[in-house]
């Protein structure tokens, strides 16, 4: 953990970088690998849950059915597999029959009665119509819609519109990714999974504003000076904030993988996936993008403004005068003074540090 804590610090301090921003294609191609297995995904189309599509749900309550007794009467009475699940820590079973299954709740209960030996009054029948679920839906929709706007305009007058457009493109990067894995995985799309979606997108917008907050500090003044670009300034800040990221980001990875892998998987709670694997999903993909989508394509976007360009070309001018100061410098032979005249066109007053770069290679200075 000291070792951790002392990275975070060499970090912050600048005395080692990881540089996100340089590698920009590398990333964009990574996610457009990962949002293209998605789509993929969603062009197979996703699991709806009887909330969404309609159907009937039949809850029985009978002292050691099992859920392999169950799905077997049901397996008798239609063709599909629809879902069979324990409730009630285990007291009930619970069926879920699709709408478009044909069979009225009626003519199931009294067949299911008879299967698993249940009187129909102690079968609890709930009919669902999909115009609940399509009011869910458009709901659900409209939040997103109006959730987008606001911080859209939230972002542009903070920050700028190019950090909005930035954070924009990581917001609907992970809600592509976590609804194309539902797809893949044919997890069932519940209310509890809408509510998921909703909420991973406020941990994707936190990290990535606390990342664009120090890289909006980093950038004051910039234009003003010659030694840095904005690139490596915004790599700056990622690296300064990296490691409270991947804090934050653990700490929250941490119950949502017990409900999903614990609680859902070991334990059999089936209900807890609902949610638990889009928030699991949705903050594993927030974490990545808000570092390896939202800074670099900020950084790419501000890299575009006339002044940015002059300022990436002061820097390379400079660097490259003190490449050859530096050359100069190390080619002289020992004892000789390097005149002005005899340096080449832009590198007067760098004999310093052309110096400087001779001493480190273990000559002695030219200056006398």
């Amino acid at each position: 953990m000291s070792r951790f804590s002392n990275l975070g610090h060499r970090l912050y301090q600048g005395e080692i970088s990881f540089d996100f921003v340089g590698r920009r294609k590398l990333w964009y191609s990574i996610s457009g690998v990962i949002v293209l297995v998605a789509a993929v995904g969603l062009a197979m189309g996703l699991k709806l849950g009887i909330e969404f599509k309609g159907g009937s749900v039949y809850t029985v309550a009978k002292p050691g059915l099992t859920i392999s007794q169950a799905q077997d009467a049901v397996d008798k009475i239609i063709h599909s597999h629809p879902l069979v699940q324990e409730v009630d820590n285990g007291k009930k079973i619970r069926i879920q029959v699709s709408s478009e299954e044909q069979v009225s709740s009626s003519v199931f209960t009294d067949k299911l009665s008879k299967e698993i030996g249940v009187p129909v009054a102690e079968i609890d029948t709930q009919v669902i119509g999909p115009s609940w679920g399509e009011q869910i839906s458009n709901k659900a929709l409209t939040g997103l819609i109006i959730f987008m706007i606001l911080v859209t305009v939230y972002l542009a007058i903070a920050f700028e519109w190019r950090m909005a457009v930035a954070a924009l493109v990581a917001l609907i990067h992970d809600l592509l990714i976590t609804i194309g894995v539902y797809a893949l995985v044919g997890f069932e799309v519940t209310p509890g999974t809408v509510i998921g979606f909703l909420t991973i997108l406020g941990y994707s917008l936190y990290d990535t504003v606390v990342v664009f907050d120090t890289v909006k500090e980093n950038a004051k003044g910039l234009t003003k000076q010659n030694k840095i670009t904005y690139s490596e300034a915004a790599n700056a800040g990622l690296n300064q904030t990296l490691v409270r990221s991947l804090n934050t980001t653990v700490v929250a990875l941490l119950p949502v993988a017990a409900l999903l892998f614990i609680g859902g998987g070991l334990l059999g709670a089936g209900t807890l996936n609902d949610i638990s694997l889009a928030l699991f999903i949705g903050l594993a993909a927030g974490a990545y993008s808000s570092i390896c989508v939202a800074t670099p394509l900020l950084a790419q976007l501000k890299e575009e403004q006339p002044e940015m360009k002059a300022l990436a070309k002061r820097v390379a001018q400079r660097r490259a005068a003190e490449a050859k100061a530096a050359a100069a410098a190390a080619e002289a032979p020992e004892g000789e003074e390097i005149a002005d005249g005899d340096l080449p066109a832009g590198m007067v007053g760098q004999r310093g540090r052309a110096a400087g770069t001779a001493r480190a290679k273990g000559r002695p200075s030219t200056k006398h």
